[in-house]
Order: structure tokens, then C-alpha cells, then sequence
């Protein structure tokens, strides 16, 4: 069987996050009716299971999953990485379908099934024609409800996990990432990794998955979302049929509201210094907001403000963005990345930055901290008003196809409890006002705490006190 059909996410750390946190989380596709565009329908079933869908009547193919309120931040230090080894193990048998006969029939569908895990969320999700629509629904159900977790299967799927784990590894980006949650979340569930250590990956037994099946696979924690060939009424139906038997939490929590402790931000630092790389990769960040925060649109606007910058893409003369024109100019990095990512309680606020420049380090970081500064004392009113637009676009751009959608629908419920339509994401951008951008970025980055990692060559990276007080000191 081709390997696309049956794949499991790499989308670890924050940057899988990151890239699809600051664009495509709370976006909005369901339009007032006046538009006579698809509008999102909301179910719930008696046992709390939420039911959502946006129809297309002329789309052909539909994307159906469901979407869990619980990720790696649901396990323990000695039980971390098994919501991640569950995401593999369901594709590995359940009571009705082998392994090999789940393969042959997703394959005969011409399907795609898929999963992935992230620090508050696990997704099984699949891709049909509209026809089959019920058949992957029933597919979803079984290998979330009757996954046969053989202890033979276990064995062989450690070394896959394991593998995993290295190529993680490689990537940079992602073990900065995991590094600068481990410092800013210090001994808290969101500092740990999705993937979980190695020793817990050698040692997690059925009994742990199982376990937290249990706990955590709970209907009035689960969202069904469906977009495309897809009628409401029908996945209702579908719904009543294959997940009516769902337990339900002893106490449950409706979805718009936060299930988990509230997490303590920890301004500090960690480094790995490597002389074997070519770069210093550093990732700076401030505590930034929740979903459900009232600051989450300005402070995505201010993300916006910054944007992210490559060298190898050229053209960055053209880029609007005043530290792209420093960064650019003087040489100071290969590219950076501005992050705004959100978790139910908290969230991160930075930027990663990557350099061969190793020289000037402490410029980079320098430019960087005066431009955050800047936010708190005189953004213009053009550089916001191009960031709102930006913004926009790149929440809108990012919904292209009937999975998109569906995952919109679903992590925004998780999420927030509700869908924003277009018309009012539009309307929480176009309220931010110059006034808002300094007012957050005086409230989330002036004098406040930062948590640092950096790996590679950061021997050019100045005292970690000594950044810490640029903070507040910078005068533009």
C-alpha cells in the first residue's frame, strides 16, 4: 500500500504548530446566509458529541474526522508520548478489521486516512469521494473504539517511533522548538515533547494506551467535522450510528472552556552549542496568549507586523516589514520566522532566527528586541494597516480544499467552542487599531520575561541577563 495512504504526522514542536497556528487556527469559511455561501451547521448528540459540517453540493470528494480534545499536555512524565503512540497504533488493527484489510479497503476507496498529534489535540481524519463518505466514518469509528492494541504490535512499533524520533532530531527547527517549550513551560504538561523520551517510548505498555483511551476518548471531548460531499443530516445520522456508544466524562467541560490547570510561563534560557553546524538557530519568545483571550487577534497582528523573512527567496527590498530591511541590509541572518501560537490557557509570542553570520549575533538580536520595542512606543499606523491586510489574506488563502475546511471546523471548536465566519474574522482584524498593537505589545513583550533556546554555533550569543535587559532599556 502506498505510504500516503495510511501516514502518520510529523508535525511536532511548535513550528508544524507555529506555521499552522498563526494562519490557519480560528479561520473563517462559514458565511452569512446573505452570501448564499456554505454556512457551518452544529449538532450535538445526547452524549455531548459535537457534529459540524460546511457542504459543498457540487463537491465530489469530502473530508471527514474527528478532532479530540487531548494531546500530549493530557499525559503524565512517565506516560508521555502515548497519545503519539496511539496515533500509530490505530492503523494497526481493530476488532473487525486487520491491519492488512483496513490497508486493502482505504486503497480500494482510493481514500486517504490520516493522523496526527499535537500538545492539545489528536485528529484522525479521511478523505473520499462523496459516495464513501459513510464507509470512512465507519472506518474512523472502528479504529478509534476498537483498536486491538496487540502487545506483538506495541513491540514492532517502538523501533518505528524511535526512528521517527531521529528524524525529528535532524531538523533543527523542531528541537529548538520542543527546547524553547521546555523552558518556558518548565516541569508543566506543555513542556513535555508529543513524541515523548525514548525511555518511555521503550517502555509504554497496553496498558498505558488503553488507560488513556479511556480517560481521555470521551464523546463530550470530541468534535466530527465533516466539509465537501457532505449533508449535515447525514453525518448526524452517521453520528448516532457509530459513535452513540461513546462514554462521557465524570465531569464533563463544554468545549469553549479549559480542562487543564493553568500553566506558569518561566523566563529562561537554554543552550546547545554545536561547533560541528553552520548556523546558530535561536528562538526567542514571551508568554503570549490563549484562544480564547480577547488579545488573540492583536497579537496576531503583531506577529503579522514582523512576518517571516528568507534570503533565499529574494526579493527583500520589497518586503515591508522595517526588520527584514535591517536584517536584509546588514547581512544579520539566513531567515526568521515570527510565531503567535496558542494553547487553550497560554500561548507563545516570538521569533526564530537562524544566522551563518556568527560575528554578529548580538546585532541580530540587538535589531530584533529594538523592533519589538518600537511596538510599545510608536508602531505606525501603515505598517499596521499592511499587516491587517496580510493577515486576511493569509487566514482565507490558507482554507483550499474540503480537508482544510474540515480541519478548520474542527480545531476551531475544539478550540473556542464555536466557527468564526469571514465576516467576523474580518471585523476582529479591521478593529485593531495602532492604539491595540502598542497597548499588547506593552502588556505581552515590554520588560517582561523572554525563554531562550539556541543550538549550533551560539557562541556569539550574549548573557542571557544581558538580552533580558535589552527589554526594557531599548529606547528607539
Amino acid at each position: 500500500m502506498a505510504s500516503r495512504v495510511l501516514s502518520s504526522s510529523l508535525r511536532r514542536g511548535v513550528r508544524g504548530s507555529v506555521a499552522r497556528q498563526h494562519s490557519i487556527r480560528l479561520l473563517a469559511t462559514a458565511v452569512n446566509a446573505a452570501t448564499n455561501a456554505p454556512v457551518t451547521e452544529i449538532s450535538r448528540l445526547s452524549n455531548g458529541l459535537t457534529v459540524a459540517t460546511e457542504a459543498h453540493p457540487s463537491a465530489q470528494t469530502a473530508t471527514v474526522g474527528v478532532w479530540i480534545d487531548a494531546g500530549s499536555r493530557a499525559e503524565t512524565d512517565a506516560t508521555n508520548g502515548t497519545a503519539h503512540f496511539l496515533e500509530h497504533m490505530a492503523f494497526k488493527g481493530t476488532n473487525r478489521r486487520s491491519q492488512h484489510a483496513l490497508e486493502l479497503e482505504v486503497e480500494n476507496l482510493g481514500a486517504h486516512l490520516n493522523a496526527y498529534t499535537s500538545r492539545e489535540q489528536t485528529v484522525y481524519y479521511a478523505k473520499s469521494f462523496r459516495k464513501d463518505v459513510p464507509t470512512a466514518v465507519d472506518i474512523i469509528s472502528d479504529i478509534l473504539q476498537n483498536s486491538k492494541l496487540e502487545t506483538s504490535a506495541i513491540e514492532r512499533e517502538r523501533d518505528v517511533i524511535l526512528r521517527e524520533q531521529e528524524e525529528v532530531d535532524k531538523q533543527h527547527e523542531e528541537v529548538v522548538f520542543d527546547h524553547l517549550h521546555a523552558v518556558a513551560f518548565q516541569g508543566q504538561p506543555l513542556g513535555r515533547t508529543i513524541l515523548g523520551p525514548k525511555k518511555n517510548i521503550l517502555s509504554i505498555k497496553q496498558n498505558d494506551l488503553s488507560s488513556y483511551i479511556q480517560k481521555n476518548y470521551t464523546a463530550d471531548r470530541m468534535v466530527l467535522a465533516g466539509a465537501g460531499g457532505v449533508e449535515h443530516s447525514e453525518l448526524v445520522k452517521l453520528a448516532e450510528k457509530h459513535f452513540a456508544s461513546l462514554p462521557v466524562s465524570p465531569n464533563p467541560i463544554p468545549l469553549d472552556r479549559s480542562s487543564h490547570a493553568n500553566t506558569k510561563f518561566t523566563g529562561s534560557e537554554v543552550r546547545i552549542r554545536d561547533d560541528t553546524m553552520n548556523t546558530a538557530n535561536i528562538a526567542i519568545a514571551v508568554e503570549g496568549v490563549g484562544w480564547r483571550s480577547p488579545d488573540y487577534f492583536p497579537m496576531l497582528t503583531l506577529q503579522s507586523i514582523f512576518g517571516n523573512w528568507d534570503r533565499s527567496l529574494g526579493g527583500s527590498p520589497l518586503l515591508s516589514s522595517r526588520l527584514s530591511h535591517i536584517v536584509s541590509s546588514n547581512n544579520l541572518a539566513n531567515s526568521y520566522l515570527s510565531f503567535s501560537t496558542s494553547y487553550s490557557d497560554t500561548g507563545l509570542w516570538g521569533i526564530y532566527l537562524v544566522t551563518e553570520n556568527l560575528m554578529n549575533i548580538d546585532d541580530l538580536v540587538h535589531f530584533t528586541l529594538r523592533e519589538w520595542t518600537r511596538m510599545s512606543i510608536a508602531p505606525t499606523p501603515a505598517e499596521v494597516e499592511r499587516a491587517k491586510s496580510q493577515l486576511k489574506a493569509s487566514l482565507l488563502l490558507s482554507l483550499d480544499g474540503t480537508t482544510a475546511i474540515a480541519e478548520d471546523i474542527g480545531r476551531q471548536l475544539v478550540t473556542s467552542g464555536r466557527r468564526y465566519t469571514p465576516k467576523q474574522i474580518e471585523n476582529e482584524v479591521n478593529g485593531v487599531t495602532t492604539e491595540d498593537i502598542k497597548r499588547v505589545a506593552q502588556k505581552y513583550i515590554w520588560d517582561n520575561d523572554i525563554a531562550i533556546a539556541a543550538l549550533g554555533r551560539i557562541e556569539g550569543l550574549l548573557d542571557y541577563n544581558r538580552i533580558r535587559a535589552d527589554m526594557s532599556s531599548l529606547i528607539y
